[in-house]
């Protein structure tokens, strides 16, 4: 049954924009086309920009909203360079909303269709506001020009059957973003982005994890947003102001990739599972909780086992990407939960879950990584807050902070994979200890530590999350710069902002605090400009040119950089330089940062990180490194470690090493032109044109 209807004339893209973005309000079943001006452009670029301008814009004034309010937003857009077919990994959608765990803006970005499919049926965002009184889909048919609400009583929340039943009733030529049931009742619901597989006949998925924006679009009663595109994609349907240019560039690129990524890191055989090894070999790779870098059974989850379990064939998550790196396992026969017994095919996993559901959980099974990983999708649960979470729940029961009657009887231990797969059990039914693992660490320190009367200052010291969001799993003990990269990033501890671990901890490229500062200025600035354009990563920096090494800033891979450059200009007709890419990603950048003001947070005090973070928080740690940490001790902080207990070099080294890390706040606050408190001066904001009376308002109130 149809709800609501809104009828448009498709239009064609020019120069990579439609020029007009979708607004719908489910509360009260209104949807209006707005205009994008050229001021909108010049200032937000696109994707990650106008989702946070019409947040922005979209919330009440006179109070701070809630992500649960009616008032809160899901925004999805692409981006002017998404969309192209010529060139890879062009295929982004960037989500975002008011955070169930942060409490403030978040972003998370996803492959799949979507993006660029709403952007060709006529949208370049799409922002839903309000909440439904019962179940509803929207589908936006770019075929016949119309937006519907759609009653969705009668529909699964599970996304591969939501998807499957609006692919019979719509057709194939539709890409599908949903949730799950594990949403509905977690705070770190995903959103799964579809894409049709015409090899294998399927509609398959790629997640925007971070934040809980699934369980927003739950909490209004969305059971998924569907797009329908059937016209012929090619170069020129992004209306390109030079289309052979585009091709040139994003010709030129494949073929790099094509030929380099078969020599370094197999993604197109592999995917991200190549890092497992490589992350375990430098001590890297989370296990028990952040508390250690490597293990002995690594190898167990790396990329030998996952080459022979990948299904072989095509695996890009959009059309054109030669990395192909979105692999999964056919035939896989499940063992536990509703599905029991059943085979199915799985998509991914991918390196971050590996390392969460796996590694950091003490759980070193391939198999069992592949059946959480299904799960956690069709449940739609974000992989990396439920990994770090539970490793953070598993610590705090192994330490007697929890005991059985809080876990439910659950023998919560690391390694023990049935009670974790049963957990998660629990977490889509809303039941049981999986409801409590479900509000994430931030609120099980609250919860254990005022029910159940555990330790505040362990819990402080080994939960692994800041502003509320659960880190991603790399171990940053040794690398002060991606201590950095973690604690300043804008929605929390994502390394999508900053990479520095190798660059820093491994090549030392950066031994000066300033050094540090500079990198964790451009990086997070060049990585927000991936955001902006609907561009992902992963073929900017995992294949890299073989000359690379001999050029003046290798960390930069300034080839691809200047690639980038080139393929902006052939979209949109605008020249820019590589300072012209980082000015972009300031504008939004800063913007975010003064969002995050405006929801009560983003100064100094929301840029800690738990110790552990940055040093050994227990015995055991120190001792597994004692070498490492007595030399640091002697050599770096002029300490004599002889004689002296366990317990005493800890809090020597903690002195120290905190006193680092706010000393790298003060200098990347300076780069980035805030002021101490890390606040946006008024001179950055004029000086980016970002300088909104509402935002020279917040900021007068801030001296």
């Amino acid at each position: 049954m149809v709800i609501s209807e809104f009828k448009y004339k498709p239009m064609k893209v020019e120069r990579g924009y439609n020029n007009r973005t979708l607004y719908i309000n489910l509360s009260d079943m209104k949807i209006a086309s707005k205009p994008v001006s050229q001021t909108m452009k010049d200032t937000f670029t696109g994707g990650r920009g106008f989702n946070l301008w019409l947040l922005w814009n979209a919330l009440p004034r006179n109070r701070v909203v809630k992500w649960d309010d009616p008032e809160n937003e899901v925004c999805i857009a692409c981006g002017p360079l998404g969309g192209t077919p010529v060139y890879p990994g062009s295929g982004k959608s960037i989500a975002v909303a008011i955070s169930p765990l942060t409490d403030t803006v978040v972003d998370s970005n996803v492959g799949g269709y979507f993006g660029p499919f709403l952007k060709f049926a006529g949208w370049d965002a799409l922002e839903v506001q309000g909440k439904a009184k019962s179940e509803v889909v929207i589908f936006i048919d770019g075929d016949e020009g119309k937006v519907q609400i759609e009653d969705a009583s009668q529909l699964s929340s599970e996304s591969h059957r939501v998807t499957e039943a609006l692919a019979r009733k719509y057709g194939d030529n539709i890409s599908v973003v949903s949730s799950g049931p594990g949403a509905e009742h977690a705070r770190f619901g995903c959103l799964n982005s579809s894409w049709y597989d015409p090899g294998r006949k399927m509609h398959r998925y790629k997640q925007a994890g971070r934040g809980g924006i699934g369980t927003v679009l739950r909490n209004k009663k969305i059971r998924a947003i569907a797009v329908r595109y059937s016209g012929k994609i090619s170069v020129e349907t992004n209306g390109p102001a030079h289309p052979e240019l585009v091709k040139q560039v994003g010709t030129a690129h494949n073929q790099e990739i094509r030929q380099l990524d078969p020599k370094q890191n197999e993604m197109a055989i592999v995917g991200t599972t190549h890092l497992v090894p490589i992350m375990n070999d430098f001590d890297l790779l989370p296990t028990n909780n952040f508390r250690f870098g490597n293990h002995p059974d690594g190898e167990k989850l790396g990329r030998e086992v996952y080459r022979r379990k990948f299904h072989k064939g095509f695996d890009g998550c959009w059309m054109g990407c030669a990395l192909a790196c979105a692999h999964g396992v056919k035939d896989f026969e499940l063992k536990t939960g509703p599905y029991k017994g059943q085979k199915v095919f799985v998509n991914g996993p991918e390196y971050e879950t590996i390392a969460g559901v796996g590694s950091n959980c003490g759980i070193f099974d391939a198999d069992y990584v592949i059946e959480m990983n299904y799960y956690c999708d069709i449940y739609g649960l974000d992989t990396i807050s439920l990994g770090t979470a539970m490793a953070f729940a598993m610590e705090c029961y192994e330490m007697r902070l929890i005991d059985k009657k809080v876990t439910g009887f659950l023998d919560f231990r690391f390694g023990n994979k049935e009670a974790a797969l049963e957990l998660v059990h629990q977490m889509a039914r809303g039941e049981g200890f999986g409801a409590v693992v479900g509000q994430g660490i931030r609120r099980m320190k609250k919860i254990f530590a005022q029910k159940y009367g555990a330790d505040p200052k362990i819990m402080q010291d080994i939960g692994m999350e800041a502003k509320g969001l659960e880190f991603s799993e790399y171990v940053t003990k040794e690398s002060l710069a991606q201590q950095g990269g973690y604690g300043l990033a804008l929605k929390g501890p994502q390394h999508d902002e900053a990479w520095l671990i190798f660059s820093d901890m491994v090549r030392n490229e950066m031994p000066t605090f300033e050094q540090k500062a500079e990198n964790l200025h451009w990086f997070p600035m060049f990585r927000t400009w991936f955001g902006l354009n609907g561009l992902c990563k992963l073929p900017w920096n995992d294949v890299i040119p073989e000359d690379n090494k001999k050029t003046k800033e290798p960390a930069k891979i300034m080839g691809h950089v200047e690639n980038y450059v080139k393929f902006f200009y052939a979209v949109t007709g605008k020249k820019v330089t590589v300072d012209d890419i980082i000015l972009m990603s300031e504008r939004v950048y800063n913007f975010q940062r003064i969002f995050n003001l405006r929801m009560g947070f983003g100064t100094h005090e929301h840029d800690t990180i738990p110790y552990r973070a940055v040093g050994p928080v227990t015995k055991e740690e120190y001792e597994s490194h004692a070498e490492r940490y007595d030399k640091q001790l002697k050599e770096k902080f002029d300490y004599d470690p002889t004689g002296k207990s366990t317990e005493e070099k800890i809090m020597v080294l903690r002195k120290h090493r905190e006193a680092e890390y706010e000393k790298l706040k003060d200098a990347v606050y300076k780069r980035r032109g805030w002021n101490v408190n890390g606040v946006p001066t008024l001179q950055k904001v004029k000086s980016l044109g970002i300088d909104f009376p509402d935002v020279v308002e917040l900021l007068q109130k801030q001296t």
